[in-house]
């Protein structure tokens, strides 16, 4: 836990002041770079001390056996996990014969910075050796957005005050020693030392290794080059071994005097590819790299950025943090998708192995949604990636007899990765999220092609699937039974609310997308009758309400269950699921994030306002918020019953989530779809902008903290900029043709937008009702931004790996 502010408070910067080795392993995620195809964790240059040493390739992986205490029928059978690749990070330094390690000496000074803008981290180290010797160390890494396999660092050393002999030794190391992964020996022995040599090159100033996995087959290159700028005396060879390879460059520097190195990384892999396919494609994306230069890669870095930034940028005023760190969300999100290309964006992106390095259903529900209005080329990416494993969900429909396609629950190629049956056998709503991200991106850009080619058949699949799922009673109404959705306090009930809404749009949209592709459609074996099914089970679909107490349960019968006897528990027995046996949870009125919450943001369509307040209500008070996805749902259905100020608190909790470590196991990667949370909260929640129809919506209003708030959507090659004020938001548009339009409602009234006009419409004023609602007893809603603080930390221990905090 971050027990302190770590990071000043700055508009484009993450900044540490000092180095804490007590939260190093925090700082390393908070710290790291990635692209969606390679990521490297914030490890200081030198390799040690290290919380958790960590460089990943997307999809590059291990696998392992999935121990059970008893084996069922349809339970998956191995694991994936991600491999900790060949460390390209690694500059050491030796003064005067001293190795430079922090824990040492004298540190003088100690500064980290993540530039949002530049897209690098900056370091800076003022060190005197315990003989004495100081120096000045700089250095700045990226990884490169526009060349998608190379990573690089500028290591710069000055001489302080007296002459120093040094010695850089940077290097590529694979098979690093890691801390244990697994407290079972049949998976620890796959994933110690996974990698096993094929080749290893060298020249003067270069180094290349290629391993391959030892069960999965993978293959992987790593590459380094050297630039170096020293004096004139500087000797400089390069030797390798089976698991490392080292440029070493030794020289004496007079004081002011500098030694520059720019390593230059790349990285490759494929399950097919041959061993010189993959030497040539390293050593041809480094040659790029080469001609780029230095210089050439940080501005291309810079460029790649602010066109991003330009169409994705929000402006709050008024809440300076969370100004800072949905600006941090909003970097990492793309770092985790940005150049995927065809592979996914799992639930830490690229930032450390926890859950295994796998992808799960918020990746649509959370990340897809603001890439779709920021950067929308990577989300084309992700669902072509759900396209490419479609076969193997097929093949899992039919182990569970079923038609369709059963998405996996958490996965990295493809298959079912999941040891915890109730998820990962009926945890069916990723489907329904896949189907939801698939109808958003179709509908914000256009892309009819992609609708053909690659949605249609995924929006066929998905309804299959849901037909094949439910059945209709003797009444005609059409039940899901049996099922977990996202809340897995609430597991394996009939009728989840939220997995019957996105179930019932999603064989809509099939049917509808059907209509518009029938020649496709024919060829995929879609006839007038199995859409006229689909079109019957959804207008039947089964939505559970107890007209007693005027509220939905979010499973049936929930509102009858045994309360949860939140008085008598205390608050080191949170997060629950550590401390309590899942069938305590299984039937009591606790929820881990709200399923019925989170369908009023997402099928909002299907409430009324009053219903939206009264269900609020009722699950807010038996809400705990032991995920970390619970609270930017709140955010943004709260804004939406009127309870701004509780609102913008669980705005910053969401947020805050990594920055403050809010759930003590940031140091296994950030919370990606939290950080795409706190866009939703911004856009979503105070924006009020939903995207239910083909037409976007906007119910814009405020809480008294935040005075501004500014935000850019993209939509059919245009750029719609919103500025909402306490009383009035103003909507514009850009980057269209001259007389292009936009149709849009603001708080239920019509609105056109056009490139030569802004509209400025008043906010309506917020009808009074009855006071805010009340948390569970110990889980009190979060302070106020004014007095946040990294100390309230919401869990004490990390959950197991088959569940999600």
């Amino acid at each position: 836990m971050i027990r302190e502010r770590a990071y000043p408070v700055e508009a484009w910067h993450v900044r540490e002041t000092r180095l804490d080795l007590d939260v190093l392993a925090q700082a390393e995620s908070v710290f790291a770079l990635g692209n969606g195809h390679i990521g490297m964790r914030g490890n200081l240059d030198e390799g040690e001390p290290h919380g958790l040493p960590g460089t990943y390739l997307n999809s590059f992986y291990e696998l392992r056996p999935l121990p059970y205490a008893e084996a069922g029928y349809g339970f998956p059978e191995s694991g994936q996990t991600v491999v900790n690749v060949t460390n390209g990070k690694l500059v050491r330094l030796l003064v005067d014969d001293e190795p430079f390690d922090v824990r040492y000496g004298e540190l003088d000074a100690h500064s980290r910075v993540l530039d949002l803008r530049a897209g690098t981290l900056d370091r800076v180290v003022h060190w005197r050796s315990p003989a004495g010797r100081a120096v000045k160390v700089r250095s700045t890494r990226l990884v490169s957005f526009t060349q998608r396999s190379i990573a690089a660092i500028r290591y710069e050393v000055e001489a302080v005050d007296e002459p120093l002999r040094l010695i850089v030794q940077s290097e590529l190391v694979a098979n690093e020693e890691l801390p244990g992964q697994s407290r079972d020996p049949r998976v620890a022995a796959v994933l110690e030392r996974p990698l096993q040599i094929e080749e290893r090159v060298t020249d003067q100033t270069r180094g290349l290794l290629i391993h391959r996995t030892k069960r999965s087959g993978l293959r992987v290159g790593a590459a380094m080059h050297h630039e170096i700028q020293g004096p004139a005396k500087t000797n400089i060879n390069t030797e390798s071994h089976d698991d490392w390879a080292r440029t070493t460059i030794a020289c004496v520097l007079k004081p002011g005097e500098k030694l520059v190195v720019v390593k230059l990384l790349a990285y490759g892999w494929s399950s097919r590819r041959s061993l010189p396919a993959i030497r040539d494609q390293v050593s041809a994306a480094l040659a790029a790299a080469e001609f780029s230069g230095w210089d050439g890669l940080v501005r291309e870095q810079r460029e790649y950025l602010d066109t991003f930034w330009d169409a994705a940028d929000v402006q709050v005023e008024g809440d300076s943090e969370v100004q800072q760190a949905v600006r941090f969300g909003l970097f990492h999100v793309l770092q985790a998708g940005a150049r995927a290309e065809l592979r996914p964006i799992a639930a830490k992106g690229l930032t450390g192995p926890g859950y295994d390095g796998h992808v799960f259903w918020d990746t649509e529900m959370f990340a897809l949604p603001v890439l779709t209005y920021t950067q929308p080329v990577a989300v084309a990416h992700a669902l072509r990636w759900r396209h490419a494993t479609l076969e193997m969900a097929r093949d899992r429909a039919k182990q569970l007899g079923l038609r369709g396609a059963a998405f996996p629950w958490r996965t990295i190629r493809g298959q079912e990765c999941s040891g915890y049956w109730p998820a990962g056998t009926a945890g069916f709503h990723v489907n329904a999220g896949i189907a939801d991200a698939v109808r958003r991106y179709v509908q914000a850009t256009g892309d009819d092609d992609f609708e053909r080619e690659i949605g249609l058949e995924l929006l066929v699949e998905t309804a299959r699937l849901w037909h094949s799922l439910g059945h209709h009673d003797r009444h005609g109404k059409f039940h899901i039974d049996g099922v977990t959705g996202p809340d897995e306090y609430t597991a394996v009930k009939n009728d989840n609310i939220y997995t019957n809404l996105m179930a019932r749009r999603n064989m809509l949209e099939a049917a509808a997308c059907v209509n518009r592709h029938s020649e496709r459609a024919w060829r995929l074996g879609v006839d007038d009758e199995e859409t006229a099914a689909w079109r019957d089970a959804a207008a039947n679909m089964h939505i559970p309400y107890d007209e007693e107490l005027g509220v939905h349960p979010q499973v049936e019968g929930f509102t009858r269950y045994q309360e949860w006897d939140f008085d008598n528990t205390p608050p080191e027995n949170y997060p629950l699921l550590l401390n309590y046996p899942y069938f305590d949870l299984y039937r009591r009125q606790v929820v881990k994030q709200s399923d019925l919450v989170l369908a009023m943001h997402w099928a909002g369509d299907a409430f009324t306002d009053e219903q939206k307040l009264r269900n609020f209500d009722y699950y807010e008070r038996r809400t705990v918020r032991d995920s970390s996805l619970s609270a930017c749902t709140q955010a943004v259905v709260a804004a939406e019953v009127g309870y701004l100020e509780l609102a913008h608190d669980y705005l910053g909790e969401a947020a805050l989530m990594d920055l403050h470590d809010i759930h003590n196991n940031t140091r296994e990667g950030l919370h990606i779809a939290a950080l795409a949370g706190a866009w939703l909260g911004l856009v979503a929640g105070f924006g009020g902008m939903r995207d239910h129809e083909e037409q976007l919506t906007f119910a814009p209003r405020l809480p008294a903290r935040i005075s501004r708030l500014e935000f850019a959507l993209m939509w059919r090659g245009m750029r719609l900029r919103v500025d909402v004020r306490q009383h009035e938001a103003t909507y514009s548009l850009r980057n269209g043709e001259t007389d292009a339009s936009l149709d849009l409602t603001h708080h239920g009234e019509p609105v056109t937008v056009t490139c030569e006009k802004e509209v400025r419409m008043k906010i309506p004023p917020l009808e009074p009702h009855r006071r805010q609602p009340r948390q569970p007893a110990g889980r009190a809603r979060p302070r106020a931004a004014s007095s946040r603080s990294a100390t309230c930390a919401m869990s004490t221990a990390s959950a197991p790996a088959g569940s999600r905090n």
